[in-house]
């Protein structure tokens, strides 16, 4: 390995260890960020040493951070931008002014107790603006995991990080006027002529980014894309974000600001999509690679010389912040279901509270033992937000989503229709509406309070209660019933209600929806012999749509459709007895599509056959 060069020895460790740590932490229930933070412990100076200039791959792997922010802002149009600046400038600035006045005085208190380390108010300031800020990597990608982005909470708690962003600026612009060399005062060495050019540049940046991005950016791409050459176009698209990092940075601003504006203008091109098929790749490698320096960046020699103190100013700014964040969270009105996530996310320490630490050791505002303190509390506090939000995903959210929506007692009348529906969702209310426009009763129960307040506005009667309680079958009248429709969305569920009534009420019927086909396996081998799959024949109407579409003709396109429903139910029958042995399986289907296609080969044959015969008027035989 001596002669390997060294881009090559290091691009080895760093994918080597994430194909290990991230499978493994995904397999362990863990989520990848956990697995990309252990990779880089492992490989970094405290754990195999592997990797030793933490900095170096730190800086390098903050343009994941710039590349998701691009992707974001092609997500958003500037109308859409512009209708969110109130929650920008409002909430944004509420949390980082509420956040960063409570450490600071968390931490001038603790400042007493230990002098040498958090001592004087300027620490204390700089250590409070620093903590303030959240994980927009993290954040945003658990977001966008989630499908949160779009909901109140995540487009709050967007607006709070795109407002950190930019508070980034001001916290290290202010720096140098705390410094040890003169404090506050030493302001006076900066004229004002130089803050005027200063304040300039910054508009002129932006101005540039603006009107660029309107009038030259997607004439530029046009040209490119007429090369013709997908990996010139990839090159641009990454030769655009890296030219607005460096453009913003060199500027003084934040270089993932610069990429979302960039991404904002370039939400209505026509090379939207493009742009972002190309980006996505090394996005995700690039923000793995951000993880893993944070990893490594750990200082666990600080954390072995005072791990009471360290363990002090994790749990207590992830507290105070919890606390703030939450009660923004509350007065912003954001759904009682989303407000624990959106608070851990917002709670953890930010990427760029490394560099304002960083900054601030170059300012002698803080030293660098009371910076390695602060960022190794930031660090670990990323560590842990992905392991707080593994046992609220397990433990909290469950019982907070069966118990959000309005108070509701459940069925207590006795019921006598003979149809009893579990389920009102998508798939109960279409049987419900088809059986109450025959005049057929029908009890329908479901628990989701918030499905129940929404059908009986519509006038529908609908009862609150959990199906799978057998105490509650008999109040609805699973007893007297004819028919029970098991139309709930929970493949375990539907099978604990037809367990139930196959036990208990022999009389019943079973109708049952199936989500799948193993589910629908399951239900065959719990006894239930009517059962449909809920997109089966929906999603046949569409190849009907499809196949006429194309021309063929109406009649044969329906005839095609019974052959294929027909030969589907056949097939599901010869799949039964082997649908837990995989290999055999497998040869069951292979074996089933290849009949279905020579089968259908043939009848087409013998329909142009015919339609030949036709045509030269010779008679058919």
């Amino acid at each position: 390995m001596e002669h390997t060069p060294g881009w090559l020895s290091s691009t080895l460790i760093y994918l080597g260890a994430a194909v290990f740590a991230v499978p493994l932490s995904k397999y362990l229930g863990l989520g990848a960020i956990i697995g990309y933070l252990a990779a880089g412990i492992a490989i970094g100076p405290w754990g195999l040493g592997l990797v030793a200039h933490v900095e170096d791959i730190l800086h390098f792997a903050e343009f994941g951070v710039v590349l998701m922010l691009f992707l974001i802002g092609l997500e958003l149009e500037p109308r859409r931008l512009w209708s969110l600046r109130r929650p920008i400038f409002g909430w944004g600035s509420a949390q980082m002014l509420a956040c960063s006045a409570a450490l600071f005085m968390a931490l001038y208190a603790l400042g007493s107790a230990f002098p040498k380390l958090l001592g004087g108010w300027e620490t204390a300031l700089v250590a409070a603006l620093g903590l303030a800020l959240s994980s927009t990597a993290i954040a945003l990608q658990t977001m966008d995991e989630r499908n949160l982005l779009p909901t109140p909470g995540g487009q709050a708690g967007f607006s709070i990080l795109l407002l950190q962003d930019v508070a980034a600026i001001p916290i290290l612009a202010l720096l140098p006027l705390l410094g040890s060399d003169g404090g506050l005062f030493a302001a006076s060495d900066v004229s004002p002529a130089g803050r005027l050019w200063a304040a300039l540049k910054i508009i002129l940046v932006i101005g540039c980014i603006v009107l660029g991005g309107r009038l030259l950016l997607r004439p530029l791409l046009r040209w490119i894309a007429r090369s013709k050459t997908p990996e010139i176009f990839t090159a641009a698209s990454l030769l655009l974000v890296a030219s607005i990092a460096t453009l913003m940075q060199k500027a003084g601003l934040s270089m993932a600001l610069g990429a979302f504006l960039a991404g904002v203008l370039l939400a209505e091109s026509e090379y939207r999509r493009e742009l972002e098929t190309d980006i996505e790749p090394f996005k995700g490698l690039l923000l793995g690679l951000f993880f893993i320096a944070v990893g490594m960046s750990i200082d666990f020699d600080v954390l072995r010389r005072s791990p009471g103190l360290m363990a002090a100013i994790v749990l207590g700014f992830l507290a105070i912040k919890g606390v703030v964040i939450y009660s923004l969270t509350a007065l912003m009105r954001v759904p009682v279901q989303e407000r624990p996530v959106l608070t851990l996310l917002l709670a953890q320490g930010g990427e760029f509270a490394f560099v304002v630490f960083q900054a601030a050791t170059g300012a002698q505002v803080l030293s660098p033992e009371t910076a390695s303190l602060l960022i190794g509390s930031v660090a670990l506090s990323m560590l842990l937000s992905p392991l707080l939000l593994v046992g609220l995903d397990r433990y909290w959210l469950p019982r907070l989503n069966r118990s959000k929506g309005p108070a509701m007692s459940e069925i207590s009348e006795p019921q006598d229709a003979p149809v009893l529906i579990a389920g009102f969702g998508r798939y109960g209310q279409i049987i419900a509406r088809v059986m109450l426009a025959e005049g057929i009763p029908c009890t329908l129960l479901d628990h989701d309070a918030d499905m129940i307040e929404a059908a009986r506005s519509f006038g529908y009667r609908v009862f609150y209660g959990d199906a799978t309680r057998l105490d509650l079958l008999r109040i609805a009248g699973a007893a007297s019933a004819k028919v029970l429709v098991v139309a709930v969305d929970d493949p375990e569920q539907s099978l604990t209600i037809v367990d139930l009534a196959r036990k208990h009420f022999p009389q019943l019927q079973i109708v049952a929806r199936a989500r799948d086909v193993t589910h629908w396996h399951k239900l065959r081998d719990h006894g239930v012999t009517l059962v449909v799959r809920e997109l089966f024949e929906s999603s046949l109407r569409s190849a009907r749509s499809v196949l006429e579409l194309l021309g063929h003709d109406p009649a044969e396109v329906r005839q095609t459709a019974r052959r294929f429903r027909q030969h589907n139910m056949e097939l599901f029958e010869k799949m039964r007895p082997h649908y837990k042995d995989q290999s055999k399986l497998i040869a069951v289907i292979k074996q089933g599509r290849q009949q279905l296609e020579e089968q259908m080969a043939q009848e087409r044959a013998q329909r142009a056959e015919a339609a030949g015969q036709a045509s030269q008027g010779k008679p058919q035989a």
